[in-house]
C-alpha cells in the first residue's frame, strides 16, 4: 500500500469527531495521568540518550547524574565525544535500534534531535514503556502533538518538554503575579523575539556532494523524503530554516516564550489564527512573521488576542511603550505588563509604583530536567508534561499552518480542522518514509 495515501487516510479517520486519539485532550484529561514509578527515589534511572550534541549535550548534562547507559547519533563525530565522557554506554546510530535492543535494559530515553524526528523517536519510547523527555518544540506537525500527548497519558510515562526556562524564578513570579488581577481582565498579548531563521533555496547541482563518512545521511532525513546532502545546508545548524525538518523561528521559540502567557492565562487552543510574512516559500521558512490567534473566554480572560512577531516583524513599540528585542507584554483593563526571562514591570510606571508583588506561591523549581528525573521515580507531576506541552505546541505550529495556507484559520481544536481551509490538513500532518511512521 502506498504510505502517503495511508498516512493521510489514517489522519483523516483519527481526527474525526469521537476519534480516540483526541477525545482525551479535548476533555481535559491527560494532565490528571499519573506517571507509573520505574524505580526507587534512592536508585538511578537507566537513561538512553538520542541526540549527543549542541543541544542534546545540554540535556545530556542534564541527566548525567543517572545512568547514561545507552547513546545515540547519526554523527559518528558526535557520538564519539559523547562516549568519551560515557564509556559504559552502549553507541548506537539508529534510535529505533537504542529502544528495540536496549528494552528493559532502560527506564527513560531522552529526546533531543532536529525536529523532524522528535515524533518517531518519542512515541517509540512512549510505546515501550519508557519515560521520554523531548526537546521543543514537543512536535514537526500539530497532529503529532496530540498523538504524543495521547499516547503519554495511555502509556503512562513521566514526560517533559524541553523548555528550560519554564524553571527558572521570573516566570514563576509572572504567574503570581497575573493572578492577582492586578492588570484587571487581560485583553491582549503580545510575545516577539527578532530572530530569524529562514530564508534559502534548495542546493543546486554543484553544490550537492556525497555526505561525509561521520554521517549517516539517511538516518538523518529519518521520515522526511530523501533528497541529497549539500554541505552546510542542513546538517548541522541549518535544518531549522527548512519546512522539511524544522519550523522556523517561531518552531524554534515561541515554546520558550509563549509559555510564560499560556501558564499565566491558562491557554490551551484558539478558536482562529492568521499569520503574515513574506510570500510563502516552498521549501524553507520565513525571516520574519506575524501570527494573530484569538483564544476563546476563560475565568481568567474574556475572549482574547494573542500577537506573535518574529525576525524582521518584530516590533518597536507596543501600546505606546518601546520595547527591547524580546519579550512578552500583557495588556489588561487597568494596567499592562512586560516581561522576559530575567524580569518583569508594570506600566503606567507612576499609577504601579506602590504595587507590592505577592507572596511566592509557586514552589522554587528544583530543576527542569530534575522534575523530569523525580517524576520517573515517584511519579510526581512535571510542570511542562506532554499534556501541558502539547497543546502549547499545537498553537505554536499552527501558526505556520495559516502562513503556508493564507488564510485566517477558523479552528477546531477537538478534531484539528480548519472548518473554513480543507487545504490546512496538509499542513496539520504530514507524510513519513517508510520504516518512521507513526501510526
Amino acid at each position: 500500500m502506498n504510505i502517503k495515501k495511508q498516512n493521510r487516510r489514517h489522519f483523516l479517520k483519527t481526527t474525526g469527531a469521537g476519534a480516540t486519539v483526541l477525545s482525551g485532550l479535548s476533555t481535559g484529561v491527560f494532565s490528571s495521568v499519573e506517571a507509573k514509578v520505574s524505580t526507587a527515589p534512592s536508585e538511578k534511572l537507566n537513561i538512553a540518550c538520542v541526540g549527543t550534541a549542541n543541544r542534546a549535550a545540554a540535556d545530556i548534562a542534564g541527566v548525567k547524574g543517572e545512568n547514561i547507559v545507552a547513546i545515540c547519533d547519526i554523527d559518528s563525530n558526535y557520538l564519539n565525544r559523547a562516549a568519551g565522557q560515557f564509556p559504559d554506554a552502549r553507541k548506537y546510530e539508529d534510535y529505533r535500534e537504542v529502544i528495540d535492543q536496549e528494552g528493559d535494559r532502560i527506564d527513560a530515553v531522552v529526546v533531543a534531535t532536529a525536529d523532524h524526528s522528535h515524533a518517531p523517536a518519542a512515541l517509540r519510547a512512549i510505546r515501550a514503556g519508557k519515560h521520554t523527555y523531548t526537546e521543543k518544540p514537543l512536535s514537526h506537525t500539530v497532529f503529532e502533538a496530540r498523538l504524543i500527548a495521547s499516547e503519554a497519558a495511555k502509556y503512562g510515562v513521566a514526560t517533559q518538554l524541553g523548555t528550560q526556562i519554564h524553571a527558572g524564578d521570573n516566570y514563576r513570579r509572572v504567574v503570581e503575579a497575573i493572578g492577582t488581577g492586578v492588570l484587571g481582565k487581560i485583553t491582549d498579548v503580545h510575545v516577539w523575539v527578532g530572530k530569524g531563521w529562514g530564508g534559502g533555496d534548495l542546493p543546486t547541482k554543484d553544490q550537492i556532494t556525497a555526505a561525509p563518512d561521520n554521517l549517516n545521511w539517511d538516518l538523518w532525513l529519518g521520515p522526511a523524503e530523501e533528497r541529497p546532502y549539500a554541505p552546510g545546508r542542513y546538517h548541522p545548524a541549518n535544518w531549522r530554516r527548512w519546512w522539511a525538518f524544522g519550523q522556523g523561528t517561531l518552531g524554534d521559540m515561541a515554546c520558550h516564550y509563549m509559555d510564560l502567557p499560556f501558564w499565566a492565562l491558562g491557554l490551551r487552543h484558539p478558536i482562529s489564527c492568521k499569520a503574515t510574512g513574506p510570500e510563502v516559500h516552498p521549501e524553507t521558512c520565513p525571516l520574519g512573521l506575524k501570527v494573530e490567534y484569538v483564544f476563546p473566554q476563560t475565568d481568567k480572560h474574556g475572549q482574547l488576542n494573542f500577537t506573535w512577531y518574529d525576525g524582521n516583524m518584530i516590533p518597536k513599540e507596543i501600546a505606546g511603550q518601546r520595547v527591547p528585542g524580546s519579550g512578552v507584554m500583557f495588556i489588561g483593563e487597568e494596567g499592562m505588563m512586560f516581561a522576559n526571562y530575567s524580569s518583569y514591570r508594570l506600566f503606567p510606571t507612576d499609577k504601579f509604583s506602590g504595587w507590592t508583588p505577592p507572596a511566592q506561591t509557586i514552589a522554587k523549581s528544583i530543576g527542569h530536567h530534575a522534575e523530569w528525573i523525580k517524576a520517573c521515580k515517584d511519579g510526581s507531576p512535571t510542570t511542562c508534561n506532554f499534556d501541558y506541552s502539547g497543546a502549547l505546541t499545537e498553537s505554536v505550529l499552527l501558526g505556520n499552518v495559516a502562513f503556508r495556507t493564507g488564510e485566517m484559520l477558523e479552528w477546531d481544536a477537538k478534531s484539528l480542522t480548519a472548518t473554513n481551509c480543507p487545504a490546512a490538513a496538509k499542513y496539520v500532518t504530514k507524510e513519513y518514509r517508510k520504516g518512521f511512521e507513526i501510526l
